[in-house]
């Protein structure tokens, strides 16, 4: 009898254990469901978006020189065909000021366009160029900002004839680069383990330890010029508004997930979304303080890769296969 209690103990307490663990994962569901799935007629993964000042003529670029453009606003989407010859390239950014747009392809391409993308014309880029061009930005007439995969920034005011190099030293192989909005870049190493800034007027960049033992996902910046962080397995933390060499305390959105967070983009001052494998989507409307999940896109089969907002009712989360997920803020009321 005595064996008996004591096995009927140990089951009780591992029950208690696990009903524990579980409560503790738990993320509650939103009611709040305002992406529509729109699965483009692809099996490219898409890397970017951008529109002209209008806000309803759009382009979409991908990897296999997929490029797709928009009249609605991105409600509907058609595949446009660029004559590369038999150079095989990823798009890999797109970026619009008015009419005037770039778009940027590996291993070495840079396309260039005055007149909303009617027609693109193909600018020369060194063979001595760092990387392969990563990220471009449209600032103005005849001028934009572009970064390699090294880390490699450089600058034209002149539509692309001549490039200034902003940074003299590439910061090496990786994983991913952001730039905020008073550009200040952060960039990623490839296998995580460390991360490097630069702001305009350095002459390199400052590379700078993970402050974990898990490794980084992914960086970038917020609004108000604060960083975020995702490490592997999940979690997420954002640098102290007065020193961004100081992080807040680890969060954990979704626990139960194996996947971990891919991406993550705020909507506005508070209300941010977090994206991730097998149709992973959060949501807080308290920066990050507390999580919910949009059940309703739980099955879209892709892994959630990127999600940007180009304004706050105006946003887009890439998938894989041709899956893209646009914002609706009509949906936003609660069901």
């Amino acid at each position: 009898m005595n064996l008996f209690l004591r096995k009927f103990k140990q089951f009780a307490i591992l029950l208690a254990i696990t009903i524990f663990c579980l409560s503790c994962a738990k993320v509650s569901a939103t009611t709040i469901h305002p992406w529509k799935v729109l699965n483009l007629n692809t099996d490219a993964t898409f890397a970017d978006v951008a529109f002209t000042n209008n806000g309803q003529h759009g382009w979409l670029v991908g990897t296999k020189e997929t490029i797709f453009e928009s009249n609605d606003g991105g409600e509907t989407w058609s595949q446009r065909i660029l004559e590369l010859g038999d150079e095989k390239v990823n798009f890999t950014s797109v970026s619009f000021q008015g009419e005037e747009g770039w778009i940027t392809g590996k291993p070495s391409l840079l396309l260039h366009t005055d007149n909303g993308g009617q027609n693109w014309s193909r600018i020369a880029l060194s063979s001595k160029l760092p990387g392969s061009p990563y990220r471009i930005l449209a600032n103005g007439t005849n001028t934009a900002e572009m970064v390699t995969d090294l880390g490699a920034i450089y600058k034209t005011t002149d539509g692309g004839k001549t490039w200034k190099a902003l940074v003299e030293s590439a910061v090496g192989v990786a994983r991913n680069i952001d730039r905020s909005k008073n550009g200040n870049y952060v960039a990623v190493s490839a296998n995580g383990n460390f991360y490097s800034t630069w702001q305009p007027g350095d002459t390199e960049w400052t590379p700078h330890n993970r402050n974990s033992s898990r490794r980084l996902q992914n960086m970038g910046y917020e609004e108000d010029g604060r960083m975020w962080l995702l490490a592997r397995g999940g979690q997420l933390q954002f640098s102290d508004p007065t020193d961004l060499e100081k992080w807040g305390d680890n969060i954990s959105p979704e626990t139960r997930s194996s996947w971990g967070l891919l991406d993550l983009a705020s909507r506005t001052s508070e209300e941010m979304w977090a994206v991730g494998g097998s149709g992973t989507l959060l949501r807080s409307t308290d920066h990050g303080e507390t999580w919910a999940k949009d059940l309703e896109v739980e099955n879209v089969p892709s892994n959630l890769l990127n999600v940007v907002f180009l304004n706050p009712n105006q946003g887009f989360i890439f998938g894989e296969r041709g899956i893209l997920l646009k914002y609706e803020p009509e949906n936003t009321n609660d069901q």
